[in-house]
């Protein structure tokens, strides 16, 4: 990848519409890294990567449960540019990056341009592979639901925003432990600036996955919230196992939704349409789901972001919360 060949990619592991991933191993230790490209094309390309950078480089501590940026790479053509971060001259290679990304200083504008994220490598897959593959269990779902409320709180308390909440965007590490979750895909991020609460900082661009997205989030104007309504719709599919096949793709993936005669809505959209309408939790039989974890899924779907819990008071209440015994639903 590098002209002193310090990494050897082995395959590609997934491809979407902006980017590339690929195992790779890095050649002096021999350790697996995962590595994604992105292709810096047109506009709207760029404004990805460089989301996604903004907000991998902001974080100044690792947690467990956020995927972590090993280095950046800048290709242009056949030069590569180690982009080095959390040092003095962030800066300065930022506003390198972002000029030559958009083009204002390039050399050769036709030439090849593409920003290369080195990260930890997951061994297991994402969410939705690895849960459809497993039956339900109520310990899992616990330590599930505790490692992605701390990973969002974590994030919040970083200004970050992730904005695409969804089970491909976890991918999930193997340990002597157990699994452990890591949130990824920070291209449709943002990174809040100043010490303004999270929670106040309003953005206005829909953005996201329609069947994870938030009432407000369809309406042009939300707060990290909607990050914690992504999640309802994560936690809720996860327990009771409710999946919808993507039209795009042709995968079955964990989500819940609203049934209109033949179609399926997203609860998000449907809420908007219909601000009274009360959620069917849980949608299967009752036994699945404690009573105190229907209550905690209803308050973060709550229509009204206002009478939703952000991350912080999610954290806590999640502690509290019971699993039931093993679950055995179809």
């Amino acid at each position: 990848m590098t002209t002193n060949a310090k990494y050897n990619i082995l395959r590609e592991v997934g491809r979407g519409s902006y980017g590339v991933v690929y195992e790779a191993v890095v050649n002096q230790t021999g350790k697996k890294v995962a590595v994604k490209r992105m292709h810096c094309n047109g506009p709207e390309n760029v404004e990805l990567a460089l989301q996604e950078f903004w907000a991998l480089q902001s974080i100044q501590s690792q947690h467990e449960n956020v995927i972590w940026l090993k280095e950046c790479i800048l290709q242009s053509g056949q030069v590569f540019q180690p982009m080095s971060h959390h040092c003095n001259k962030t800066d300065d290679q930022l506003l390198l990056i972002e000029t030559c990304l958009k083009g204002r200083r390039c050399v050769d504008p036709k030439s090849a341009c593409y920003l290369w994220f080195v990260m930890e490598f997951c061994d297991s897959g994402n969410m939705n592979e690895f849960l459809l593959a497993r039956s339900p269990d109520a310990q899992l779902n616990k330590s599930f639901m505790q490692q992605m409320s701390q990973a969002v709180a974590f994030l919040h308390r970083n200004h970050i925003v992730h904005r695409d909440l969804k089970p491909d965007n976890i991918l999930i590490s193997n340990s002597c432990g157990g699994p452990v979750l890591k949130i990824t895909d920070f291209g449709l991020s943002k990174v809040c600036q100043g010490s303004v609460n999270v929670n106040q900082h309003r953005f206005s661009s829909a953005c996201g996955s329609d069947f994870y997205m938030a009432p407000e989030v369809w309406e042009g104007s939300y707060t990290a919230k909607a990050d914690i309504f992504a999640l309802g719709i994560i936690f809720w599919a996860m327990i009771e196992r409710i999946t919808f096949r993507d039209a795009d793709s042709e995968k079955e993936l964990l989500g819940t939704y609203i049934c209109q005669g033949k179609d399926i809505i997203p609860i998000g959209e449907a809420m908007l349409e219909n601000p009274s309408m009360k959620l069917q939790i849980p949608l299967k039989k009752k036994r699945c789901m404690p009573n105190d974890l229907c209550r905690l899924l209803h308050d973060m779907l709550a229509f009204n972001p206002k009478e939703r819990l952000d991350a912080f008071q999610l954290e806590s209440r999640i502690k509290q919360t019971s699993y039931g015994e093993k679950i055995q639903c179809s």
